[in-house]
């Protein structure tokens, strides 16, 4: 029986498509293996989003060779799009898969060694793969593909084009994960909110799609992956404020200087993203913000830098991807080089990663003394203790049985300790929520 590895780099997006690769690998007969283990074939999702993710799926790629020379190496995923795009071969690959076919991983592979079909084939028994079984979260693609052009971005050249998934193939998966356990449903997609019938979807509407899988039995929660600004809509707040769907929202930043926002091509400016914030603190009880920020864009003079500083200390994250700009083939920003130093860059990032994690410690403790629901996800490594998150994104750690995992359990929330919330379980009903953010 041929053995397959798999790993992903990069999004949300990413992960449900190499989870749909390695299902489609297991059908045809091949065990899946840890990515660290020897196989016969290596499938790497890989990204380009920066030039730091294009370096770790290079490296990726020669790990897998030293781990098999043998093995035949399969790459897909945005850097592999970009290196096709730029017709540029990838050392030690032997297959590369265009993005927008990278669910017939397979073929190509087989295409490229039959004796590997042949081995599958003769290996007797379809699998059912397991990586699915005793899990708590569930991530599901809505929609591919981007066509905004933000300056820096190579996405429209690596997923062109916007497309929906159809609204009824959407339901019918998220029917199917409920009845395998899941609780936890995360919508991911490039560009999610402009998911709707111009696109594919059949009829729905983003918010349609929202609240069909919010009433799907068996899901306790729904929660977006990530969505622009322009596209958190009253319906979407309605929605989050009714249940189901959680109170946590990752709403990428970039920026908080209007210059800057200009030169990226982002559609909004510092005072629509402040104005946001303000009005999820206050209608949305409980609720935390995710986001993303870049640092060190050709045109972010030091000035500009403290606006992104200050918007970041006035939305009060829970967290925030802070990343360094790298100009990306073919976009506009490629044309205005790289002048900020290195060094500059990272001392921003640090700058921006300590407000965060300030502003992410005084969110959490707001929560100290209350009873909230957290769903066991499994057990820490290191403390040996159970982990799970509550809706709104807080991590909390508890001791407790194992039984416990892919259950909605009530904890007290008692201590803040390396960055987790520390708990215990209560059977008494659940505190009421906090005051929204006009008392914060």
């Amino acid at each position: 029986m041929p053995k397959a590895a798999f790993t992903t780099l990069g999004c949300k997006v990413n992960q449900y498509e190499t989870q749909r690769i390695l299902e489609s690998f297991a059908g045809a007969g091949f065990e899946i293996v840890p990515f660290d283990a020897v196989a016969d074939v290596y499938v790497i999702n890989s990204c380009s989003v920066t030039s730091v993710a294009e370096g770790k799926s290079r490296y990726t790629i020669r790990r897998a060779a030293r781990t098999n020379p043998l093995a035949k190496v399969v790459v897909t995923g945005c850097a592999a799009q970009m290196a096709l795009n730029k017709n540029e071969a990838i050392e030690g690959a032997h297959v590369v898969v265009p993005n927008p076919e990278k669910l017939d991983a397979l073929k190509y592979l087989f295409e490229f060694a039959p004796d590997l079909e042949r081995a599958s084939r003769e290996s007797g028994s379809a699998i059912t793969p397991s990586a699915t079984l005793g899990r708590t979260r569930a991530t599901v693609k809505l929609q591919d593909g981007c066509n905004i052009h933000c300056a820096y971005c190579s996405i429209p050249f690596t997923r062109p084009g916007m497309v929906s998934r159809e609204a009824g193939e959407v339901l019918a998966e998220v029917r199917r994960l409920a009845e395998l356990g899941y609780r936890e449903v995360v919508l991911t997609g490039v560009l999610i909110g402009a998911y709707g019938p111009e696109s594919g979807s059949g009829g729905p509407g983003f918010e349609d799609i929202v609240g069909s899988i919010a009433q799907v039995e068996g899901v306790e929660r729904v929660r977006i992956s990530s969505i622009e600004m322009h596209q958190v809509s009253d319906r979407l707040i309605d929605l989050m404020r009714a249940g189901k769907v959680v109170p946590h929202l990752h709403i990428p930043l970039q920026s908080g200087d209007d210059e800057v926002l200009a030169d990226m091509n982002r559609r909004y400016r510092k005072s629509d993203y402040l104005a946001l914030c303000d009005r999820l603190y206050r209608e949305v009880a409980d609720i935390s913000l995710t986001t993303d920020i870049m640092v060190g864009f050709p045109t972010e003079t030091p000035e500009a830098f403290a606006s992104t500083a200050e918007v970041c200390e006035r939305a009060a994250y829970l967290k925030a991807h802070v990343f360094r700009f790298s100009p990306r083939y073919g976009t506009p920003a490629d044309q205005w080089g790289d002048p900020i130093d290195p060094a500059e860059k990272q001392d921003r990032s640090k700058v921006l990663m300590g407000i965060a994690a300030r502003t992410g410690e005084a969110h959490k403790r707001r929560f100290l003394g209350r009873t909230m629901c957290v769903l066991i996800e499994g057990r820490s490594a290191g403390s040996g203790l159970l982990s799970g998150l509550t809706d709104n994104y807080l991590e909390v750690k508890l001791s407790g049985p194992k039984e416990w995992v892919g259950r909605c359990v009530d904890v007290r929330l008692d201590e803040l300790s390396n960055g987790a919330l520390l708990g215990e379980r209560v059977t008494a009903s659940r505190t009421s929520e906090l005051p929204l953010y006009a008392a914060r």
